[in-house]
């Protein structure tokens, strides 16, 4: 049959076009391809073919408020090993034991695993002389990568509360873990590329992302004032040997905490070393305990706030009271006898202060204890913050009235117990601590976070808050807190001894014993707290043990606060074993000869050359006591 040549042409147009169509999607595929998927399958492709060694973020420093770091960071590199890039892996695995000290058929097995990539545990935050030697081997397939490990220049101080980190510098413990997520950072790598074989692939260069460091904490405490209360207690350790020690020091019209610090102790960077209930309790904000005395702040502050008491008002004390059947005593065998209700406090009297919560009633103290935040956590950024614990009001009687009025019978923290009292001295405000201050980049210096005084709510009245600087004033000068005293301080504080109890019965011979203090007294620019659990080798009194403890911390805290001493104290009671005071005259110019005379209770310390002083340390005017050593310098007369 013959075809037509018309129908000829038609067969061919249709090829034609059916050739052109087909050319015409294969080019715009070719296109969409290459102009708009091409981008996404080449990183698709590079992602198959990609390696990457992680380079960690240096984690954010922590500082005091004065910029001074208390957690750093060391550079410490990791090394990591491409299986498949080792061509002679017992060579290798012989040479990488050798340098990192680990068996070599352990490290023939970890890098024959099928894994794209791994980590060496043993290369984990290695040495820089170790990293050295491991690139100066030359081993392919092996790589150094940067990574950081946590340091604490200090060692223990501050231990609790700055915490520590794990192997991958994950906060475990205090501030750490608290600020963990703003501390971290983001990670960044080093990514090189690889063929099916694991080979490298030199022609195509390494991309390197930037590790994004973490924020820098800079923090409330005062390094000075911290030092102060570290050594304080290391003394105290060794001069008492006690079951445990805490110490506060904030500032009372703000909050803020200027040093925080407990024993027993740890080393942030050796925390492996000691128990976990040494580690992971910081006892300033997780302890609870029966306040004992301290605790009768808040009594007076709830008695003058509702008129209940007036400081001339008399009370006899006999030496006990009976409440509901139960014998109350006072501290003192055979009591204080007649006394005015200031006394009652100098002498920190139990059934003065019984008096008083009779005088209040349950109903109105606990309102006052509850304001006072007792019962109810600070909410102190730090962890583990105990709650104490009160009387259900349901379940007070005669009895727990009268306990609680003089701080037995409650569970309290000292956390507590620091903002509380500061509220009663501070005018009246109760705050919230806080030790964090801000976060700050560390690139831009930009503060990212800022922690801001917290007022929670008014619980007296200015007026009220006066009377009980002035009447704690009188407890450190008249009082049972006379060891705090310091010469040209006005110190206000309270002493505290509370029997300990086990299994609902109280301990014998085993005592917390504490004080808060406070000075200026009548403008408080700061507030110590310190207790010490069963002193041995003493007589268990907050006066004898704690009292020293807190004025030696005042006497140089304040200094480092720029606080002057002045003239205006109230003058001190003279106790029988004080150590009597000499007010130092002007020995500038005088000779040898002519100071002899002057100085019969002092001891004298020379330096110089000469016969004539020409200064003296401490200076003229200041008082010191009998036996102390004054320290001279001399030079030759003109």
């Amino acid at each position: 049959m013959r075809v037509s040549n018309v129908t000829v042409r038609k067969r061919l147009m249709i090829a034609l076009f059916v050739g052109i169509l087909t050319f015409l999607i294969i080019d715009v595929r070719l296109g969409y391809v290459q102009f708009f998927l091409g981008d996404w399958l080449t990183e698709g492709a590079k992602g198959s073919w990609s390696r990457n060694i992680p380079f960690e973020p240096q984690r954010g420093e922590i500082v005091d408020r004065n910029g001074i770091p208390l957690a750093t960071n060391v550079s410490a590199p990791t090394v990591w090993v491409v299986p498949r890039q080792i061509k002679d892996p017992a060579t290798t695995s012989e040479k990488l034991a050798a340098v990192l000290n680990m068996p070599k058929e352990k490290a023939y097995k970890e890098i024959t695993q099928g894994e794209s990539i791994i980590r060496l545990k043993e290369g984990r935050k290695i040495s820089h002389d170790k990293a050295k030697e491991i690139r100066a081997l030359g081993l392919e397939g092996v790589y150094i990568g940067e990574d950081s490990k946590r340091s604490y220049p200090f060692g223990s101080y501050l231990s609790h509360v700055l915490g520590f980190t794990g192997v991958d510098n994950q906060g475990l413990m205090g501030l750490e873990k608290y600020y963990d997520k703003e501390l971290s950072g983001k990670r960044g790598s080093v990514k090189f590329y690889a063929n099916a074989k694991g080979e490298r692939m030199n022609d195509m260069p390494d991309d390197y992302e930037k590790p994004v460091n973490g924020l820098d904490l800079k923090l409330t405490i005062d390094t000075k004032i911290q030092t102060v209360v570290e050594r304080e207690l290391d003394i105290a350790e060794a001069k008492y040997h006690p079951d445990g020690m805490v110490a506060i020091a904030m500032k009372p019209n703000t909050g803020e905490i200027l040093a925080m610090s407990s024993r027993p102790t740890f080393d942030p960077d050796n925390f492996r070393n000691v128990p976990q209930e040494v580690y992971n309790r910081n006892l300033p904000v997780w302890s609870t305990y029966e306040p004992g005395s301290t605790f009768k702040i808040i009594t007076l502050a709830a008695a003058l706030e509702e008129g209940k008491v007036n400081f001339e008002d008399h009370f006899y004390d006999p030496g006990s009271v009976e409440v509901a059947g139960a014998r109350l005593k006072c501290w003192k065998r055979g009591g204080h006898g007649s006394e005015t209700f200031l006394q009652v406090v100098q002498n920190s009297c139990n059934p003065g202060f019984v008096e008083l919560g009779n005088r209040l009633g349950k109903d109105t103290l606990f309102k006052y204890i509850k304001n006072f935040g007792f019962g109810q956590k600070t909410g102190i950024d730090l962890q583990g913050e105990g709650t104490g614990i009160l009387f259900n009001l349901n379940r007070v009687g005669p009895v727990e009235l009268a306990t609680t009025a003089f701080g037995q019978g409650v569970s309290v923290t000292p956390i507590q117990q620091v903002a509380a009292v500061s509220a009663a001295i501070n005018g009246g405000i109760l705050y919230k601590p806080y030790i964090a201050k801000e976060l700050i980049d560390p690139v831009t210096k930009d503060v990212v976070m800022r922690n801001s005084p917290v007022e929670k709510r008014r619980v007296i009245s200015e007026k009220t808050s006066k009377e009980i600087r002035y009447a704690l004033e009188s407890v450190v000068a008249q009082g049972t807190g006379g060891r705090a005293f310091v010469d040209g301080y006005r110190i206000g504080g309270k002493t505290g001894t509370a029997q300990k109890a086990q299994n609902g019965h109280y301990l014998e011979n085993n005592y917390i014993v504490s004080f808060i203090g406070f000075a200026p007294a009548d403008d408080p620019q700061l507030v110590v707290y310190v207790a010490v659990d069963n002193p041995k080798g003493t007589l268990a009194f907050g006066g004898t043990v704690t009292a020293p403890i807190v004025g030696a911390i005042m006497k140089d805290g304040l200094t480092s606060l720029g606080v002057p001493p002045r003239k205006d104290q109230i003058e001190k009671k003279k106790a029988w074993d004080d150590i009597p005071l000499v007010t130092l005259p002007d020995l500038t110019g005088l000779t040898k000869a002519e100071i002899t005379e002057q100085l019969l209770n002092l001891k004298i310390d020379v330096s110089g050359e000469g016969d004539v002083v020409v200064r003296q340390s401490p200076e003229a005017g200041s008082k010191v006591k009998e036996g102390s050593t004054v320290r001279l310098y001399f030079s030759k007369g003109n």
